[in-house]
C-alpha cells in the first residue's frame, strides 16, 4: 500500500472551489438515473485505482457527477425533483460505487440531508434548498467529532444572532467537505436540540483540512472541519432534531446508502477476481489442469460469492421498499420495518464486502498481491467503510425486534 506523506502545507486550510457555471442536468426517471450512473461508472473506474495509490482528488469525476443530476434525484416532485424510489437511488449508489467506493460514498451525507429537509424544513426553506440542490450545488458534511464519548453527542454549539447564527466546533469524518458547496454541520442550541446549520463551504471561520489518512476510502474528501463564529442565515437552519422526534425514515435513508456503497465494493472485487483468474492466475500444481479457471474449487468459490452478493442486492432491494413506505406514511410501524430491512441489508452487504474482498487473494494467488495491480484497495476500502456503523449492533436490532417486538431507536445510525 502506498502511504501518503503529507508537507506542512497540506496541513493548511483547503480553500473553497467555485460553482459550475452552468446548473446541472435534471434527472426525471429510474431508467435515466440508471443509465447516466452506468456512463459514469465506466469514466470513473478508469483512474480509481490511481487515485486511490497517489490519493488523487477526483475533482472533475465529482464535478461530472453533481452536474450528471444524480445529486438531486431525491428531491420530491412538486419542487422539480425525480423524487426516485429508494430501490433506484441505491442502485445507483451501488454502480457508483463498484467503480470508485469513495466517489459513491461522497454523496452519502448530501442524499440524507436533501432528505432530512422534506422531512422537517417549512415549505419556505425547502423551495430554497431544493432549488440550489437542482441547480448542483453539494452539500459535504460536519457531523461527528473525535471529543466526544458517543458518535451521537456534539459540542459544536451556534449563538442565536437574530436573522443568523453564529457557529463554533471542530468536526471529523467531515465526508465531501473539502470539495463541497455548502457544509452542513451538527450543532446544538440552547436547549441541547441538533441542527444541520448549512453554511457556504467558502464562509468566513470555516475551514477544511486535508488530514484524512485511513488505509481506505481515501479520496472521499474528508478531514477536519474547524468553525469559528461561522454565520449561517437562520434560511439555512434546518431542525435536523425533528427527524427524531417522532418516527421518520431519516436514520434508515442515512444506513441504506451505507449499504449500497459496501455491495458496489463486493461487486468490484468479484469482478477483479473473475478478470484475474480467468487471465492471470495459475492451475495449483496438483490440479492436472490447464487453467486456473477450470479449478473446482475456485468454480464453486465464485458461484458462493456472485450468489451472496444476489442475495445481499435483493434485501438491499427491499429495504429501499420498505424505506419508500415509511416516507410515504410514516408511523411507529412503517418506519421500524424500514429500519429492520436497511439493518439486514447492513449486515449482507458488510458480510459480502468483507468475504469477496478476502476470497480475491485466496482465488487469484500470490501475485495479485503485487503493488502494480493495487488490488488491496478493495479490502482496504471494504474494511474501512464496513466500520462505519458497527453490524454486530444490527444483530442485536434485529434479534429484539423479532424475539421481543421492540423497535430499533430512533437516530441517524439506525
Amino acid at each position: 500500500m502506498t502511504v501518503h506523506q503529507r508537507s506542512g502545507a497540506e496541513r493548511n486550510p483547503v480553500p473553497p472551489v467555485s460553482r459550475p457555471a452552468t446548473p446541472a442536468n435534471i434527472i426525471r426517471t429510474a431508467d435515466e438515473a440508471i443509465e447516466v450512473a452506468k456512463t459514469l461508472a465506466a469514466e470513473f473506474e478508469k483512474g480509481a485505482s490511481e487515485r486511490d495509490r497517489d490519493r488523487v482528488w477526483p475533482v472533475s469525476e465529482l464535478d461530472a457527477f453533481s452536474q450528471s443530476g444524480l445529486w438531486a434525484i431525491n428531491v420530491p416532485k412538486e419542487f422539480g425533483g425525480a423524487d426516485l424510489s429508494w430501490v433506484a437511488i441505491n442502485r445507483v449508489i451501488t454502480i457508483i460505487s463498484e467503480a470508485d467506493p469513495s466517489l459513491g460514498q461522497i454523496p452519502q451525507n448530501h442524499l440524507g440531508v436533501v432528505s432530512a429537509i422534506r422531512t422537517v424544513s417549512e415549505r419556505p426553506q425547502q423551495e430554497l434548498l431544493f432549488s440550489e440542490v437542482l441547480k448542483g450545488a453539494r452539500f459535504g458534511n460536519a457531523f461527528s467529532e473525535f471529543g466526544t464519548k458517543r458518535a451521537a453527542e456534539f459540542n459544536t454549539k451556534f449563538t442565536d444572532k437574530g436573522d443568523h447564527v453564529l457557529v463554533n466546533g471542530r468536526k471529523f469524518y467531515a465526508s465531501g467537505a473539502l470539495l463541497a458547496h455548502f457544509v452542513p454541520i451538527v450543532a446544538l442550541d440552547d436547549e441541547g436540540r441538533a441542527w444541520y446549520a448549512i453554511a457556504e463551504r467558502g464562509a468566513e471561520g470555516l475551514s477544511v483540512i486535508d488530514d484524512w489518512s485511513a488505509m481506505g476510502q481515501r479520496t472521499t474528501l474528508s478531514g477536519t472541519v474547524t468553525l469559528e463564529n461561522v454565520k449561517v442565515p437562520k434560511t439555512h437552519l434546518v431542525p435536523g432534531y425533528k427527524g427524531y422526534e417522532r418516527p421518520t425514515a431519516d436514520g434508515a435513508i442515512f444506513q441504506v446508502i451505507q449499504a449500497a456503497v459496501d455491495l458496489g465494493i463486493a461487486r468490484a472485487a468479484i469482478k477483479d477476481t473473475i478478470d484475474f483468474v480467468r487471465n492471470r492466475s495459475r492451475p495449483w500444481v496438483d490440479s492436472g489442469l490447464e487453467h486456473a479457471y477450470e479449478d473446482p474449487y475456485s468454480i464453486q468459490a465464485v458461484g458462493d460469492l456472485v450468489l451472496r452478493a444476489n442475495a445481499a442486492e435483493a434485501v438491499l432491494d427491499r429495504a429501499g421498499l420498505t424505506i419508500d413506505a415509511a416516507v410515504a406514511a410514516p408511523d411507529a410501524t412503517s418506519v421500524a420495518k424500514a429500519q429492520i430491512a436497511t439493518a439486514e441489508a447492513k449486515v449482507l452487504t458488510t458480510e459480502i464486502a468483507i468475504q469477496a474482498t478476502n476470497k480475491l487473494f485466496e482465488l487469484a494467488g500470490t501475485r495479485s498481491t503485487l503493488a502494480e495491480h493495487n488490488l488491496d484497495r478493495h479490502w482496504r476500502n471494504a474494511r474501512t467503510h464496513t466500520l462505519h456503523d458497527p453490524v454486530r449492533w444490527k444483530y442485536a436490532i434485529l434479534g429484539n425486534y423479532y424475539l421481543n417486538g421492540i423497535n430499533p431507536p430512533l437516530h441517524a445510525w439506525s
